[in-house]
Formats: C-alpha cells, sequence, structure tokens
C-alpha cells in the first residue's frame, strides 16, 4: 500500500488538552490516516482504547498500518453512528472525543480521487466511494442556479454565477470527466489574479456539496450529550470559516447551561508559525474544546 506523509495538525495541544483520564476511552471521529490518535495512545495507558470512525474505508486500512496498536478498534463508519455503537457495546460513554474536518493529504494528493486540479484525475471527490453522488454528477447534471448556489454558499466564490454558466454550458458541448477539464473552464472565465489558483474555491465547494460536509460538522456537536461521560472533553478542529462557525454556535449554545458545560480555550486556537511553516495546511485550522462538567 502507497505511503503518504501525514502531519496530524495541533496535535501535541490535541493530547494536552483532550486526555482528562489516562486510561479512558477516547473517540476520533475523523479517523483519517490516525495521526491525532497514534499521538494521544503514546500519552494514554495500557487500558485505554480509542475507537476510531471513517467513512473512507482505504484511509481506515492505512490508520491500522500506521498507528499499529491493539488499542485503536476502528470502524468503517460515520461518526453519526457513534452512539450507536457504543450502545451495541454496552459502553455507557466516552471520555473524549476528537472531530478532525479537515481533508486527509492522502486525499487530496490521490489524484485517483479528483479532489485536486494539481493532477488529472476523475471528478469524484466523494469520502465514502460507496455512496452515488460525485463531483462529476454535479457539474454535468445540475442547473446553473444549483451549481451557483453551492459556490457561493460553501466556496465563498464572487464570481460563481459566470462559473456556474460556464460550467453548464460546457458539460451541454462535451461531459466534464476530469479534474483538469474543469480547471481549464474556470481559468477561461476567471483569469489568475494572485498566487491562488482561481478554480481553488470551486473545487472547495464541490467537495463540500458531495460529501455534505456542512452538514456533518453540524450534526457533530448534538452528539456529545449522547455520549461524551462527565469530566470528559471534545476537541474540534476546522479548516474553513462557515465550520468554525458552525462549532463556535453550537458550543456558545450548550455552554448557556453553565452547570453542565464549560469551554476550555475561551479564545480559539491556532497553530504557531513554526507549525504553519512546517505544515502550509495547517494555516487555516482552528481549534476549539469544551469540557462536560456534570
Amino acid at each position: 500500500m502507497q505511503k503518504w506523509q501525514h502531519i496530524p495538525i495541533l496535535a501535541q495541544t490535541i493530547k494536552e488538552l483532550l486526555i482528562t483520564d489516562k486510561e479512558g476511552l477516547y473517540i476520533d471521529g475523523t479517523l483519517g490516516l490516525g495521526g491525532h490518535t497514534k499521538i494521544l495512545l503514546s500519552a494514554l495507558g495500557p487500558k485505554a482504547k480509542i475507537f476510531g470512525f471513517d467513512k473512507d474505508e482505504k484511509a481506515i486500512l492505512m490508520a491500522k498500518e500506521n498507528v499499529n496498536d491493539p488499542r485503536l478498534n476502528t470502524f468503517n463508519l460515520s461518526y453519526s453512528k457513534i452512539a450507536e455503537v457504543l450502545k451495541e457495546k454496552n459502553i455507557k460513554g466516552a471520555n473524549g472525543l476528537l472531530f478532525d474536518f479537515g481533508l486527509s493529504s492522502y486525499q487530496l494528493d490521490d489524484a485517483s480521487r479528483g479532489f485536486s486540479f494539481n493532477s488529472q484525475g476523475p471528478l469524484d471527490m466523494r469520502f465514502d466511494t460507496k455512496q452515488e453522488l460525485t463531483a462529476k454528477t454535479i457539474v454535468n447534471t445540475w442547473p446553473a442556479d444549483k451549481i451557483e448556489k453551492i459556490l457561493s454558499d460553501y466556496g465563498e466564490e464572487k464570481f460563481a454565477s459566470k462559473i456556474a454558466q460556464a460550467i453548464v454550458l460546457a458539460a451541454r458541448e462535451e461531459p466534464l470527466e476530469t479534474t483538469w477539464q474543469l480547471a481549464k473552464i474556470i481559468e477561461k472565465v476567471c483569469p489568475r489574479t494572485s498566487k491562488t489558483h482561481p478554480a481553488t474555491r470551486t473545487f472547495q465547494a464541490l467537495r463540500i456539496a458531495v460529501n455534505a460536509e456542512f452538514e456533518a460538522v453540524r450534526s457533530a456537536p448534538k452528539l456529545l450529550e449522547q455520549v461524551l461521560l462527565p469530566g470528559g472533553r471534545a476537541a474540534f478542529l476546522t479548516f474553513h470559516s462557515l465550520e468554525d462557525r458552525i462549532i463556535k454556535n453550537a458550543l456558545k449554545d450548550l455552554c448557556q447551561n453553565k452547570e453542565v458545560w464549560c469551554l476550555v480555550n475561551k479564545k480559539v486556537i491556532e497553530p504557531s508559525w513554526q507549525e504553519i511553516k512546517q505544515n502550509s495546511r495547517s494555516r487555516s485550522a482552528k481549534l476549539r474544546v469544551i469540557e462536560r462538567l456534570k
């Protein structure tokens, strides 16, 4: 199996803030390649366990290989199934939960997944390769107004209307099959004016739409009341301003009940300049942590 370099973001900070019981159960709701899990396990005791969830079957296989620790139990499931899994295993709850909403480097770098225009690949963009909806479906079959809406809402693309129209017109001439085809269409209507490629926001928006990412982000804080034990903590790592806003507001709502919930960090935590220098993909990361008091 091909090896990808994976640098978990804000990993030491997450380890320090998340672990409250060294022999407890921790849940990595977005396992990826297991980078955060590996670092958490380095600080946990022999009786501790981590349940790792991921919809991407390939990621699960690589995480098992990377972590190589019997304390990790993996589930090829969405984190929306956490409560069901705990109930099935007759477990009352977890001591900590981690949600890393970033795209795994391996997904971005694997041309066959179609997440990036840096390589020629199919317009796929699915985390869960068993699902039907792909980016190809959207660009070839959705109407211009619907494409414009996702580019505007999820990509905050100011040329959403122009790009959507160009996509629909091009798809009428010839089916859009590859990442480079789509990137070239966008370049024609939005010439490059900065270091950022003009297709960047469109690709981001399509990925978010294909995987219903914001719906998933909204669902994560709702799990806390069901699965987090008193004294436990939950950490949320976001990479998009809209995601961070969703999490910020959800945690604020929970903390209205001051007897049960409190923020561990009142101010959002961001990577240091040293970490950003080492890993440029960390530059937009934001970390928020909440604790259940009782």
